[in-house]
C-alpha cells in the first residue's frame, strides 16, 4: 500500500495531477454482497443467486455497482491522508462509472489522482479519481470523481 500524506490542507492547493496509490487488495466474499444486497433491498439474482448466476452472462454472481461504489470510501483513507485537520467532509461525487463487474471472490483495489482542489468556505474542496480495478481484469469496476472538504 502506498499512501500520500499530506501535511495541512492549503498542501492540497500544489498537488493536482498527483497520483495515489495503489491500496491492499480487499476480497469481495458472496457474504459482502448478501449484506449489501440486505441493506439495499437489491436482491436481484445476479447479485444473490450464485445457482441461477453461473449460468448468467458472467459465470458468478457479481457485487452490486453500487457496492463496488461504496468502497471507495473504504479505499480514500488508505490513498490519501490529510493531517492538520479539524474535519473532513464527503461532499460528493461526479462521474461514475462502471466499465466492469467485480464477480464473487474477485480482489479489488483503488488507485487515484488528484484532479482539482480550490478554495472554499474555510476549507479545501478537493476532487479525487478514485479508480477501482478487480485483480485480472482489462477494464476498470468502478471510476468515481470523490469530492472532499478539508477544514484547518
Amino acid at each position: 500500500m502506498t499512501k500520500t500524506v499530506v501535511a495541512q490542507p492549503n498542501d492540497l492547493m500544489t498537488m493536482t495531477g498527483t497520483p495515489l496509490g495503489p491500496t491492499e487488495w480487499l476480497q469481495i466474499t458472496q457474504e459482502r454482497i448478501d449484506q449489501f444486497a440486505e441493506a439495499t433491498g437489491d436482491h436481484q439474482w445476479i447479485h444473490v443467486d450464485p445457482v441461477k448466476a453461473a449460468e448468467g452472462p458472467f459465470g458468478a454472481t457479481i457485487a452490486h455497482g453500487y457496492l463496488t461504489l461504496s468502497l471507495a470510501n473504504c479505499f480514500l483513507p488508505e490513498l490519501i491522508e490529510v493531517q492538520q485537520v479539524s474535519m473532513g467532509v464527503n461532499y460528493g461525487t461526479e462521474k461514475i462509472r462502471f466499465p466492469s463487474p467485480v464477480t464473487v471472490d474477485s480482489k479489488i483495489r483503488a488507485t487515484g489522482e488528484i484532479i482539482q482542489v480550490e478554495e472554499t468556505k474555510g476549507g479545501y474542496k478537493a476532487t479525487i479519481r478514485v479508480t477501482i480495478t478487480a485483480e485480472g481484469a482489462e477494464r476498470p469496476a468502478c471510476i468515481v470523481d470523490t469530492i472532499s472538504i478539508f477544514y484547518p
